[in-house]
């Protein structure tokens, strides 16, 4: 994480917060956001309840606001079970971009009794909140720790997450207005950015390649493979020396990346993403690019982003051979990327992969060779090919999900995203496919806004990795 405090909505629960403090009558109105604490280097509060203040039990006005204490007492309740951090946020309907006088002073009101009432078996930093939403949507928040009667910290971003994205910086003006697609206002809040790339071969490696020289500000990099003869190919920035030394992927990559985008700082994780060093990690990014092949791996970055509320983009390349009469035959050049937000379908909802998949994926393993063989094959099934020519597909695929990842971050298409939830092409019958999902119901894997929390995503064997 690249700085020391962020607020993540999922979009679901930002549009239900927005309706609520935004009825229509130039009103104040008020809620209480339950979220859940990631501490790292810095702070993530994750919202995972959005708790409404009736309109009818305030005393409301266009510049000023009182509501029941009742409801402060439900939040902090709720709150205690799990040493939650509350976020009190209420409306500017006249616009006003700061905290008022009387924000500050209904701040020193209710925040002290709020770290007053917190069980003394709780441990760690905690910190509470307020926050402010103008009509547009953009949100302005601070937090308190300590006492409570401490000076706030703005939050540095406000971050939601859903068809589009949005984000709100202390250091710009309040505005839902995003920066334009390629220009340089979208290098630099790249550069504010962390993005996690999983899986760093033939496609992963050129997704990484893009967002290194696009401008991000962190990059996180997951894969516990070393450098063989048979991916030079198609890995960027390996050499034979690389593939000679048996090098970590990551490790290379890191390498390279010093002297094209010194300014990013490159995190190398050289492990597989299903342990808790990588999950742990990949939790501190803005951005998730899963380039993978195993189901397994699909499955953990399933789970994980729903846990962190985090935006992922999934990319799978694939050139199936047939052999009708014995003479091998390309039946498709296709590529698929998936774009999941948190409360969407998930890669498993959608049959990106399968329970039954995981578990032979798991009795594989057991046969490692096996196993390599068949993660080898997954460019081009049936083609029995140790080192497939394909790096022009896979550079097409990596150029369709970061691009994906900028059509939500910077709305550059004519139609709404909520359309290309899921993008593929086949260049054998050169088509180009898009479904929304939109009629295809969540899963409900794991609660939203998880975080880190024993088990590790819900998952007691993660406690034992290392």
């Amino acid at each position: 994480m690249i700085r020391a405090s962020t607020l993540v909505f999922a979009g679901a629960d930002f549009q239900r917060l927005q309706e609520h403090l935004f009825p229509g009558d130039g009103l104040e109105a008020a809620a209480i956001l339950v979220c859940s604490r990631v501490a790292n280097e810095g702070v993530k509060l994750l919202v995972r309840e959005v708790v409404t203040v009736p309109h009818a039990e305030c005393k409301r006005r266009s510049t000023r606001l009182t509501w029941p204490g009742d409801y402060i007492d439900k939040a902090i309740d709720i709150a205690d079970q799990e040493d939650l951090s509350l976020v009190f946020i209420h409306s500017h309907p006249n616009g006003y971009e700061d905290f008022s006088d009387l924000d500050d002073e209904s701040d020193r009101e209710i925040i002290p009794p709020v770290f007053a009432s917190r069980r003394s078996s709780h441990s760690g930093a905690i910190v509470h909140g307020s926050a402010i939403m103008l009509p547009t949507g953009a949100i302005r928040a601070r937090l308190y720790g300590g006492s409570g009667r401490s000076e706030p910290e703005t939050v540095n971003l406000v971050a939601i997450y859903g068809s589009d994205v949005f984000f709100f910086w202390d250091d710009r003006p309040l505005t839902a207005n995003r920066p334009l697609a390629f220009s340089s206002q979208m290098t630099t809040e790249l550069g504010k950015l962390s993005a996690a790339v999983v899986g760093v071969s033939g496609t992963g490696s050129i997704v990484a390649e893009q967002l290194l020289r696009m401008g991000i500000g962190q990059l996180i990099l997951v894969d516990s493979d070393h450098v063989e003869p048979k991916n030079l190919n198609r890995i960027l920035n390996t050499t034979p020396d690389h593939a000679r030394n048996r090098d970590l992927k990551v490790e290379a990559f890191r390498s390279a990346a010093s002297a094209i985008s010194p300014n990013t700082d490159v995190i190398a994780v050289p492990r597989d993403v299903g342990c808790r060093i990588a999950v742990e990690t990949v939790a501190q990014a803005d951005l998730v690019f899963s380039c993978v092949d195993s189901e397994e791996g699909r499955h953990i970055a399933d789970r994980l982003v729903r846990a962190m509320l985090q935006p992922l983009f999934d990319i799978g390349v694939t050139i199936p051979i047939r052999k009708p009469g014995g003479k091998p035959k390309i039946a498709s050049i296709a590529g698929r990327v998936d774009y999941v937000y948190p409360g969407s379908p998930t890669l498993l909802d959608r049959g990106v992969y399968s329970a039954a998949g995981l578990r032979a994926e798991d009795l594989r393993k057991r046969d490692n060779g096996a196993y390599e063989q068949q993660v080898e094959e997954g460019y081009m099934p049936g083609a029995n090919e140790e080192a497939p020519s394909v790096i022009c597909v896979n550079m097409r695929g990596a150029s369709a999900v970061v691009l994906e990842a900028v059509a939500r971050l910077y709305r550059y298409r004519a139609d709404a995203n909520e359309g290309f939830n899921r993008s593929e092409f086949d260049l054998v019958v050169s088509e180009n496919m898009e479904e929304s999902f939109l009629d295809l119901s969540a899963s409900d894997m794991l609660q939203l806004a998880y975080g880190l929390r024993k088990p590790l995503l819900g998952m007691p064997a993660l406690e034992d990795e290392t």
